[in-house]
């Protein structure tokens, strides 16, 4: 995309700070979220994106701009707390707020999780859009599965009444030198910490950083009245045991992976991609070369593996 007018919701944050910096060169690129650490607004400003701190679910919107000309709706509430309220309130009426006040635009992307699909009893079942949602209730975000398909609700009733083009993506596994599970992991282990799952095998269906910048734009292509639904994840299913045991051959250090079951949680989170595929192409990045990276770019000095 070039010469376009994007906001960006939730500019700091793993998946976003990444999608702003390669927008951010050819593009008149806003980021809003509520910065509750000032340093991350810095870190946003600094490379070129311009900021307001706005609370989506209740500040008035009244002195952002609404002439944008695409919208990436990325900021999320994902609290360990009980309170079903608040995360309703900012997972999904504050995706209505947004949409309304950007209704001008020409399309938008709503990032929605893996996390709505039902679990299924077969850690490597591919989920596809059309499958069962529901009943998730994992023990360090109780809420956050049920506000997302709220979420989704507001955001599909909001392209018709409004008109507006809408892609709600079903985010999987993202990573990279910014941050997700893998590269969490990676700090874990280079910390002689054990890796914690919640089962063995627990595949996710990883996604790049790369790859996810390099499809917003096809994903915004798609966007559709009524809105688009597509899963959001990579063509490489992968377990943490697999790219521990990678790391471990990168940087010399030991992998010790532990299961902790998590009542509530998916055993296993694997996205069906045809349809994304379709609208996308495949990815670019493999995972081995995506793993790799992370240790190159987040812990230069570990990398011993030639």
């Amino acid at each position: 995309m070039q010469g376009e007018k994007i906001l960006v919701t939730g500019p700091a944050g793993q998946i976003a700070f990444p999608m702003c910096r390669s927008l951010v060169a050819d593009n008149e690129v806003w980021g809003v979220a509520r910065f509750g650490d000032p340093a991350s607004r810095d870190r946003v400003e600094a490379i070129g994106v311009t900021t307001r701190t706005l609370d989506l679910s209740t500040d008035d919107l009244g002195e952002l701009p609404d002439d944008f000309t695409y919208l990436l709706h990325l900021a999320a509430y994902q609290g360990s707390d009980l309170d079903y309220d608040h995360a309703i309130s900012v997972n999904a009426e504050a995706t209505g707020r947004i949409l309304a006040h950007c209704r001008r635009a020409k399309a938008a992307l709503v990032m929605s999780t893996a996390s709505v699909y039902q679990p299924d009893e077969d850690p490597y079942h591919a989920f596809v859009e059309t499958d069962p949602l529901g009943n998730v209730r994992t023990p360090w975000a109780p809420t956050y599965a049920v506000s997302k398909i709220a979420q989704e609700a507001v955001a599909r009733t909001c392209a018709r009444l409004f008109e507006i083009p809408v892609t709600i993506a079903r985010m999987n596994a993202s990573y990279g030198p910014n941050g997700g599970l893998p590269a969490y992991h990676l700090d874990t282990m280079l910390a002689g910490k054990p890796v914690v799952v919640r089962h063995d095998p627990c595949p996710y269906s990883l996604i790049h950083e790369d790859d996810i910048n390099a499809q917003v734009e096809p994903l915004l292509g798609a966007a559709t009245v009524p809105a688009t639904i597509v899963n959001w994840g990579g063509d490489d299913q992968v377990t943490p045991n697999e790219w521990c045991a990678y790391y471990s051959e990168l940087t010399g250090q030991p992998a010790e992976v532990v299961v902790v079951e998590a009542p509530g949680s998916m055993i296993g989170n694997v996205l069906d991609p045809t349809k994304r595929r379709a609208i996308t192409g495949p990815c670019r990045v493999s995972w081995r070369d995506g793993v790799r990276s992370v240790v190159e770019q987040r812990h230069t000095d570990a990398l011993v593996a030639g």
